[in-house]
């Protein structure tokens, strides 16, 4: 086996939280080196920015770049009920400045990921693709690097100062450790695929993206993608989505086209493409974000039900916060777990936040029109929540949702692990 050291930080991931981090801190004159396990462009679903994206692209300089790129133009969200019948989009620019956040784009991962990733490396980043992390390697308590094995197979170590685990929804620190944890009611099922030449809306609206209802608060995505390609996809209770004993991923989504009108007749002109994926238990938390050498970012730090298109906002965003917070205590020559307990308690409150929104999106009792006609003024809240602006006092907006629904309790994880040997916890 062989080794290479020298690295102050080690990525594990190059996706869009383990680019973003990796390019900032290179930037700013650290040895950086990504560890990815696929080889880029891959496949990825995920596919809508929200606006206070802008802030995260913004700091990494891409902002230019994304303008000139073949990626849809996202102005408004719409909400469409099984009857076909759609709400008034929610434009952007009502509420946001129209040269900044009034207007985000659909990309496709597999482009998007790659442009970040190549960033990175024009940055200075060292990237090492088809390259898979088999185990941390430790000093005592303290995380110093990783084993990974090369795509020729051979083993290696790498060492670094830092390791930030942005590995994605595998989250590798948080299964080897037992840290990970299953949102309480947020556990639902997707399936999803691709179509060509389906409807799209006119004008402005033809790069909204759609959320279409179906019984027991299930609902479809819609999102417009370039290249006349849509992703569109059923979220539901597995229970709900495998009655009659169905479970083929495309049986059921052939079934539940009927159950929206809006989503039968908008892709009735198009034709299915590519497979049909399926995956289930979207919703999971992580009890430390991170211990002696190692911190959690992106998806590998929390995923959320994907009803509001938080998941790629949330990885830029705690990719940036990352990158900021490492390189502070590498120039302070500290990076105790507990300097990071700031940027954990920041992610957790903007999770929290819209994890209470989609909490009541699923209560029956719950809808926006019912909420805003009681108290207009309140949409402005709910504007923002939905866009990415989520670390705010959202004070008056939970106590109107009580009236309707069951607001949760902030879960109480994510601070970092110290003191004490990095062990499984039951």
């Amino acid at each position: 086996m062989t080794g290479t050291s020298g690295y102050e930080v080690l990525v594990i991931g190059g996706g869009p939280a383990g680019a973003s981090a990796a390019a900032l801190l290179a930037e700013q004159g650290h040895r950086v080196l990504v560890l990815e396990r696929e080889r880029f462009p891959r496949y990825h679903v995920g596919e809508s920015l929200l606006p206070f994206t802008y802030q995260p692209l913004a700091r990494l300089g891409l902002i230019e770049k994304m303008r000139r790129s073949p990626f849809v133009k996202k102005y408004s969200v719409q909400f469409v009920a099984p009857s076909g019948r759609a709400s008034q989009p929610f434009y952007f620019h009502t509420r946001y400045d129209r040269e900044t956040v009034a207007q985000t784009w659909q990309v496709l991962r597999s482009e998007f990921d790659l442009m970040l990733l190549n960033h990175a490396r024009q940055r200075g980043v060292e990237v090492r693709e088809e390259t898979e992390v088999l185990e941390f390697l430790r000093e005592g308590e303290r995380v110093v690097g990783v084993r990974a094995r090369t795509r020729g197979g051979e083993d290696r170590e790498y060492r670094a100062r830092m390791t930030l685990d942005c590995s994605g929804r595998e989250s590798f620190a948080a299964v080897r450790n037992g840290w990970r944890v299953k949102d309480p009611r947020l556990n639902k099922v997707a399936v999803w695929t691709y179509y060509e030449g389906a409807k799209r809306d006119e004008g402005i609206d033809a790069g909204a993206t759609t959320v279409a209802f179906i019984p027991e608060k299930g609902w479809f995505w819609y999102i417009p993608l370039h290249g006349d390609r849509v992703s569109v996809g059923v979220v539901a209770e597995g229970k709900y989505l495998s009655r009659g004993g169905v479970k083929a991923p495309e049986a059921i989504f052939q079934r539940e086209l009927g159950e929206n009108l809006w989503i039968k007749e908008h892709l009735a002109a198009g034709r299915q493409v590519g497979p049909h994926y399926l995956t289930s238990e979207y919703s999971y938390h992580v009890r430390h974000c991170g211990s002696e050498g190692l911190l959690l970012v992106g998806d590998a730090f929390c995923f959320l039900d994907p009803v509001f298109s938080s998941g790629l906002m949330l990885a830029l965003k705690s990719g940036v916060m990352a990158a900021d917070a490492v390189h502070e205590g590498l120039v302070a020559g500290d990076l105790a777990p507990e300097r990071f307990a700031g940027y954990a308690a920041t992610l957790r409150q903007g999770i929290e936040n819209m994890r209470k929104l989609v909490y009541a999106f699923y209560n029956s009792n719950f809808s926006f029109r019912t909420l805003t006609d009681k108290y207009p003024e309140l949409a402005g809240d709910i504007t923002d929540c939905l866009s990415g602006d989520v670390n705010k006092d959202f004070t008056r907006l939970w106590a109107a949702i009580g009236e309707f629904a069951e607001v949760p309790e902030a879960l109480p994880y994510g601070g970092p692990l110290s003191g004490r040997a990095l062990a499984v916890e039951v």
